[in-house]
């Protein structure tokens, strides 16, 4: 049966994240840093990964992580959503991290490279656009567009037609790209006669990458969960407080509609990231159903309520100045990745032997 309610561990965990967020990653600094060019708050990877111990929640204890679960990195992609935190999270300890655990963990170099990942000493980065589908065949090129986190990576994880290799930064030409998302840095990286270590053969590290993209498009779901919850208590909060003709605007019925009705779709949101993240957790056959519907629906739902949040914020709402451009941008660069919106829809015909969309 599926478990959609927060454990208390899970509640402690979203305490610690969001109190570290707050202290050193707040809106004003964020818009400090997009100034400047670099997102990435000096220290703070840091202490998520190593301190709290977020990023080795999927690695198992022997393996030097904290042997938890996708729940658990569920919750924190929910407040990294939530304070829209540049962060190599999702690409380092969810895409790369479920990549590896899916090849031989007892291989020395795999052991070793999962260790500096749980730990926080190293970023792993899958060479592949942040677009890709978990359905997708990989690219082979040795090129890639469009890599996110890849300035942090000092690895990369490499798809060839021989398997998937880990290859030093060093090694890696990495040329940056504007994104829409300012606080998701977006990279062109080529890996074309890299060298490297091979960490599986093609057919295993096939089969490996699909897992780590699958993982990452379930969990995805969580972190626009956390994004559109956040736009929707920052637009009650200033229509509380905003007043019209003697008012608060808060109480003209037309934007109590539409709040009630963002409302109803962030709580549907977080019936899907949840069920997705249980699914992934307990290995459930339905997985894959499961992660396209979180995200056919949640992605939409961030978009919404993102759009809400500026232009019911009135002018101040289209201004640099305040962060709602910020949950904007990255609600529409989340929309697109890991698979479309209409990628997901067609998964979900296929599996339950439907035609697709129009």
């Amino acid at each position: 049966m599926t478990d959609l309610l927060y454990s208390e561990t899970e509640d402690d965990l979203r305490a610690a994240v969001r109190s570290l967020l707050t202290d050193r990653a707040g809106p004003s600094v964020l818009l400090g840093r997009i100034e400047t060019g670099d997102p990435y708050v000096p220290g703070l990877w840091k202490s998520l990964a190593g301190e709290i111990g977020a990023a080795g929640l999927l690695v198992p204890e022997k393996l030097g992580g904290q042997g938890a679960s996708h729940r658990e990195a569920a919750v924190v992609l929910e407040e990294l959503g939530r304070a829209v935190t540049p962060a190599p999270y999702l690409t380092s300890a969810v895409v790369a991290t479920e990549t590896l655990l899916a090849l031989d963990t007892e291989s020395a170099p795999v052991a070793e490279l999962l260790a500096g990942l749980a730990s926080g000493r190293r970023v792993a980065v899958l060479a592949l656009p942040l677009s890709t589908a978990p359905g997708a065949e990989p690219l082979t090129a040795g090129t890639a567009n469009g890599v996110a986190d890849a300035a942090l990576a000092d690895v990369f994880l490499v798809p060839r037609a021989d398997g998937l290799h880990a290859v030093a930064a060093d090694a890696v030409g990495v040329e940056p790209q504007t994104p829409l998302d300012l606080t998701r840095p977006l990279a062109r990286v080529t890996a074309a006669g890299a060298g490297g270590v091979r960490l599986a053969d093609a057919e295993t590290s096939a089969a490996a990458v699909r897992r780590g993209l699958l993982a990452g498009a379930g969990l995805l779901a969580s972190e626009q969960l956390g994004l559109a919850e956040w736009c929707l208590e920052e637009t009650v909060r200033h229509t509380r407080t905003r007043y019209q003709f003697n008012r608060p605007v808060g109480s003209f019925q037309a934007l109590k509609h539409r709040m009630a009705q963002l409302w109803l779709e962030v709580v549907n949101a977080r019936a899907a990231a949840r069920a997705a993240a249980d699914a992934l957790a307990t290995g459930s056959p339905d997985a894959p159903l499961t992660v396209a519907v979180a995200q056919a629906y949640c992605a939409k739902v961030a978009v919404h309520a993102a759009e809400e949040c500026v232009q019911l914020h009135g002018g101040i709402g289209m201004t640099w100045e305040h962060p709602a451009h910020l949950a904007l941008k990255r609600a529409k660069s989340d929309q697109i990745a890991l698979g479309s919106t209409g990628r997901h829809q067609d998964t979900i015909a296929a599996l339950v032997g439907l035609p697709a969309p129009a």
